[in-house]
Formats: structure tokens, sequence, C-alpha cells
């Protein structure tokens, strides 16, 4: 997939509010080695509680 195409399905994705599981992966390697990321599907309920039920905002660090 080229960049541009990468790039407007990640915008579309944040204009509905669909998370991005390979940001997290991404983000999970760089900031947080020591820990194991979550699966795809426990990633995307996670994220739909932080949004919908208000957890903690949706923030890790």
């Amino acid at each position: 997939m080229s960049v541009f195409l990468h790039r407007l399905r990640q915008m579309a994705r944040m204009m509905v509010g669909v998370p991005d599981y390979d940001v997290y992966l991404r983000h999970m390697r760089e900031c947080h080695p020591e820990r194991a990321p979550m699966d795809r599907t426990a990633f995307f309920r996670e994220r739909q509680e932080a949004r919908y039920g208000g957890k903690n905002g949706g923030k890790c660090c």
C-alpha cells in the first residue's frame, strides 16, 4: 500500500473514531517494551470502553 493510501486510511479511521491497532503496537514497542501488547480484540474493546465508558480518558502515559 502506498504511503498516501495508508495515511488517507488512517485519517479516515481517526475521523470516525476507529482506533488504529498498528499505531498502538508501535507505541507499545517504543514506550513500553517490557509490557506485552493486547491482542486486536482486547485492544478494540479497551478503546471502546475508554471512549464510551469514561474509564481513564484513553491515555496510558
